[in-house]
């Protein structure tokens, strides 16, 4: 969390928050400012937002507030939502006044550079807002997400970093969002962490050591990733152990440009993805980042309703790092 901090600080964003009325919100907010991460803005009654700022003993300098009455921004944001929506203009007013889907306009119409909320809300309403208003990255039609995974050892290296996806969003998804969950991730990779991405598509399978449609599935959406994204470094279908063992890989792959030394693996489904992260996290006592939600055009992200200030100042450090990189 350190590098991103330090990134963050390097080039903060605005982030705006939906939850105002959550004083963890608030008092996450103001430090994230005072820590020099992003300039946040707060969406929610004023009062309420002052007040919860009084119980946590913090100074409101550098905070801007969106009020829910300001009728200039949802005008605004009602007329644009219902050109690019096609929906009638009154219905767009009363769609854009809800908290989600004020701050994902906001986002969308550059008033903010990215969105943390989650704390009072169900993870799929944060996700229908973002697809509603904020859409999806140019090239692909799938929101997802990923956890980076640090090992603190692993076959001699220490804190050997992977990505993981999708481990919490798409539960069974088709061959083309698997290659849009295989390509966000690997861009994320690439922005977020610095790393070449080399991408596997995972399998109980190796290059033909089985036959399922399931293996099918696995072998298409690689096909129809490479031609979205040929400068990527991909491959499957692999087993977990080809995938990123060097020794596994020479014995069950006859060329490969990334097996074994995969770092961003790519779960059939959710099944997969979320069992094997949390074993991972427990069995190897690794960190587990995330979720970190992708695929959208500008950075959103979701938080658990138990998360702390702390969490919630994690998330925004990744949320503005996945803005400077223009989450694409």
């Amino acid at each position: 969390m350190q590098r991103f901090f330090e990134k963050a600080k390097s080039n903060p964003k605005r982030i705006i928050y939906p939850e105002g009325h959550d004083e963890r919100i608030v008092a996450a907010a103001i430090k994230a400012k005072q820590m020099g991460l992003a300039n946040p803005l707060i969406f929610g009654d004023e009062q309420k937002i002052r007040q919860n700022a009084a119980k946590s003993g913090l100074p409101m300098d550098g905070i801007e507030i969106l009020a829910p009455d300001d009728e200039n921004r949802i005008n605004r944001y009602a007329e644009a939502y219902s050109g690019f929506r096609d929906i009638r203009l009154a219905i767009a007013k009363k769609l854009v006044a809800k908290p989600l889907a004020f701050c994902c306009m906001a986002v969308r119409q550059n008033d903010a550079d990215g969105m943390v909320g989650g704390v009072d809300s169900a993870t799929g309403s944060v996700i229908q807002a973002a697809t509603l208003a904020v859409g999806y990255q140019e090239g692909l039609s799938t929101s997802s997400s990923f956890f980076i995974m640090i090992v603190p050892e692993f076959l001699g290296e220490k804190d050997k970093v992977f990505v993981f996806a999708d481990c919490a969003v798409s539960v069974a998804p088709t061959s083309r969002q698997l290659a849009d969950i295989a390509i966000a991730s690997g861009t994320n990779a690439k922005n977020l962490l610095g790393m070449e991405p080399k991408i596997a598509f995972l399998s109980f399978s190796t290059k033909g050591s089985a036959y399922h449609e399931n293996v099918d599935k696995v072998i298409e959406a690689l096909k129809i990733a490479r031609e979205l994204k040929p400068e990527f470094q991909m491959d499957g279908e692999l087993q977990g152990d080809a995938a990123i063992v060097p020794r596994v890989a020479q014995k069950k792959v006859k060329e490969s440009a990334i097996a074994g030394n995969a770092n961003v693996l790519v779960f059939p489904d959710l099944n997969a993805g979320n069992i094997c992260y949390k074993l991972v996290q427990y069995l190897a006592n690794a960190k587990a980042i995330g979720p970190v939600l992708q695929g959208f055009a500008k950075p959103v992200n979701d938080l658990s309703r138990g998360a702390t200030v702390e969490d919630i100042i994690a998330v925004t450090a990744i949320t503005v790092v996945q803005a400077q990189g223009g989450s694409k």
